[in-house]
């Protein structure tokens, strides 16, 4: 997907995804119509003399203070200069990239009262890729993603910081090399700009999108060591499953089936097995990952509505010249989703690290200690084990809800917060680390096949072999680590571990 068309309130999480990885956007014209009458009712509403909030009003706890008409514009450059008050490292340019689409596709809506050329110059940014530097840190997710999106309104006056590919350039300077003009911000615009929920969104969705290949990254790796330790396909009997019925479990089930169907491998020791039960790692795969698979499409939907949601405040409504006032700007929903793909995300790699222990332990696996011929002279697997166990823990400190704290604001004005963006911005970090573990276990799991040779495993657990013996021999004798783990995780990450799997996936978003 080289373009996506934005259709503000009917954007699909592919379209999202498609954004996230790279893909122009482009403004469906036919919302002009409605912006433009948005824009229009905030001239009429302004005419009737009567005070609205954040159009001719303070902001916050200062809602009381009457602004007069001569310093309208003033008010708005100042809110978006006095809260752009972020901290910390840049936001990774893929998800304010994102979070400029979710924004775009909000104003588009007709219910923040942004004039056209104003949607216009956010649109012309991500069309000639101009990424403002977004602080990570500052948003509490209500009133809505304050900072960060003050950040962004902030590029668009000329002040503050743009990435042009590897330029980091100062605004004003950037958009002149772009043939953009800064916008002179007009009534409601400035605050407009700053409240929602996008930084939030954008974060969760991006964890979203790593987290679902992710899982079914996992669910190779994992079939994967089931093969290397000879473990039982009986588990994911069709029948087990149904009875319980959970969808993501039947799903998980039917796919680690497919993963296994024809392995030589499989076939070796179908009678004559001593053993009665798999480890609860290998035989409760479908229980834990279906669950994780339902929690991740749980998010998945609530995010898809927030996605194509709008989150101002006061929200204009042209055909009665109204501005209301509410509270769509909290990112509750936000909190709650990016607290269920933390704890899906935690699992996956849990899970995973408990497949690697079980591999390298030879009373379990059957297999030489810590996965190497000569055990003693050499370590084999023993500390990548430690690396993943180590990750594991990291993620389970970082799982803790967000959703569950609270700090009040604005003088106590603003006195329930939703924490989504911390929530949400822990994430890509949480599947990076749960990454490198599926990458320490398709190398474990990889190096347990090789010792049943000649014998094979199945047409696409053998793809999945090959596709990580073109950049990572066997081990044989200790050699450095480190960088086949970084290969290994590298290709975890490119979606190669999964490209030999072909439909047998089951998909999140």
């Amino acid at each position: 997907m080289n373009e996506v068309l934005l259709c503000p309130g009917d954007v699909t999480l592919a379209q999202w995804r498609a954004v996230y990885r790279g893909a122009a956007v482009r403004l469906n014209p036919e919302c002009a119509k409605r912006v433009a009458e948005s824009a229009a009712a905030v001239a009429r509403i302004l005419a009737k003399g009567a005070p609205v909030y954040g159009i001719n009003t303070g902001f916050g706890k200062l809602a009381s203070v009457r602004i007069g008409d001569d310093d309208l514009a003033r008010l708005q450059r100042n809110i978006v200069l006095s809260h752009a008050a972020g901290v910390g490292a840049p936001s990774p340019v893929p998800v304010v990239r994102l979070m400029m689409a979710l924004k775009l596709a909000s104003l588009a809506q007709g219910a923040s009262g942004v004039r056209p050329e104003t949607i216009a110059l956010l649109e012309a940014m991500l069309a000639k890729g101009l990424t403002p530097v977004i602080p990570a840190q500052g948003s509490v997710g209500a009133s809505g993603d304050l900072a960060p999106l003050a950040h962004m309104a902030a590029t668009m006056i000329g002040v503050g910081e743009i990435f042009i590919g590897d330029a980091r350039l100062p605004a004003a300077e950037a958009l002149k090399q772009a043939d953009l003009l800064p916008v002179e911000l007009g009534p409601k615009e400035g605050l407009a700009l700053l409240n929602g929920t996008q930084f939030s969104a954008a974060n969760a969705l991006a964890g979203l999108f790593e987290a679902e290949l992710l899982f079914q990254s996992a669910l190779v790796t994992g079939a994967l060591s089931t093969e290397a330790a000879k473990g039982s396909d009986t588990p994911f009997d069709p029948r087990i499953h149904d009875l319980r019925r959970h969808t993501g479990q039947i799903e998980v089930a039917a796919a680690l089936r497919a993963l296994m169907t024809g392995s030589p491998i499989r076939a070796s020791h179908l009678e004559g097995d001593t053993r009665v039960q798999d480890p609860y790692c290998l035989r409760c795969q479908p229980q834990v990952m279906g669950a994780a698979l339902d929690v991740l499409r749980q998010a998945a939907a609530t995010l898809e509505i927030e996605a194509n949601g709008v989150s101002d405040n006061p929200l204009i409504f042209p055909d009665t010249d109204e501005a209301l006032s509410g509270g769509n700007f909290h990112a509750e929903p936000v909190a709650f989703a990016a607290d269920m793909i933390a704890l899906a995300i935690c699992e996956i790699g849990s899970i995973a690290e408990r497949r690697i222990a079980m591999l390298v332990d030879p009373a379990l696996s059957g297999l030489p200690a810590f996965l190497t011929p000569k055990p003693g002279l050499n370590s084999g697997f023993m500390i990548p084990q430690v690396t993943a166990a180590a990750l594991v823990s990291e993620n389970k400190q970082r799982a803790y809800p967000a959703s569950v704290d609270s700090i009040p604001t604005s003088a106590n004005q603003e006195d329930h917060v939703s924490m989504a963006a911390h929530g949400a911005r822990r994430l890509l970090e949480m599947a990076e680390n749960a990454t490198a573990i599926i990458g320490i276990e398709w190398l474990a799991a990889a190096q347990g096949v090789d010792f049943h040779a000649p014998l094979a495993s199945s047409e696409p657990l053998e793809a999945a072999r090959a596709s990580l013996r073109k950049d990572v021999p066997t081990l044989a004798d200790d050699r450095h680590f480190h960088p086949d783990m970084g290969r290994a995780t590298a290709l975890v990450r490119s979606g190669a571990l999964v490209a030999g799997a072909g439909d047998l996936l089951p998909g999140v978003a």
